[in-house]
């Protein structure tokens, strides 16, 4: 097998700097799309935190009701558009004050003119406007595409023999359910990630770790965030 290194992640809706951190240390980013989908007031796949005044707020994708069984990859985008406005104006009502205002809004402005119809397209784009900003590419694979079959642990190695690669890259998450006999005996070496979530200027009282990885765009710019997140200031 290959000594590539493999993440496996849902699309999430941009997403904090941890998950970043996990892409820069990888060579390929399996996209989770077959996976059940988590309502967005459980999970993070279809919302993040931003800062305001008065602390933490989600800013949230709105989504078609669906089954409760429902693949990531087969949830729709509300039809109604008032969530996208609400959005940006919460976005601006925010971050208008902020140092990098300017820089950063008109790649989210176009993000919010996506067209598709499918939260997981929608997800796919804000993470990719997300590693245009941060420098980062990655070669990216869609779990779908693979077939996988089993469960938690079994799922994921048969992803990993089937890309033919031999290295994961965990979230400390995974620890609750780990079972190390099983990659042991497919021979994949799993490595768990170490991140040290960085604390930068933000607006307003206090520090606020693991919102949106816009939080940090906002207010230290592109070539000032990137440094950040790599861990070079």
């Amino acid at each position: 097998m290959e000594d590539k290194i493999v993440v496996i992640h849902q699309p999430d809706f941009m997403p904090y700097l941890g998950f970043f951190d996990r892409l820069l240390k990888a060579d390929i980013y399996v996209i989770f799309d077959n996976v059940q989908y988590v309502k967005s007031s459980r999970g993070w796949t279809s919302r993040d935190k931003i800062k305001t005044p008065k602390g933490e707020k989600w800013l949230t994708v709105s989504t078609q009701k669906a089954p409760q069984d429902t693949p990531i990859n087969r949830i729709l985008l509300s039809e109604e558009s008032s969530w996208r406005e609400d959005n940006m104006n919460l976005l601006r009502a925010n971050y208008r004050n902020s140092p990098f205002f300017h820089e950063i809004m008109p790649s989210i402005q176009k993000l919010y003119q996506f067209p598709g119809t499918r939260m997981m397209d929608f997800n796919l784009a804000s993470i990719q406007m997300l590693m245009q900003l941060f420098d980062i590419n990655i070669d990216m694979v869609m779990a779908s595409n693979l077939e996988p079959q089993g469960k938690s642990n079994t799922l994921i190695i048969d992803i990993l023999k089937k890309l033919g690669c031999s290295r994961y890259l965990s979230g400390v998450g995974a620890r609750d359910y780990f079972v190390p006999e099983l990659y042991e005996q497919a021979g994949i070496e799993v490595i768990w990630q170490d991140f040290k979530h960085p604390v930068y200027p933000q607006q307003y009282d206090g520090f606020i770790p693991f919102l949106s990885s816009i939080d940090l765009l906002f207010n230290c710019g592109v070539k000032h965030s990137r440094q950040i997140l790599r861990g070079e200031t």
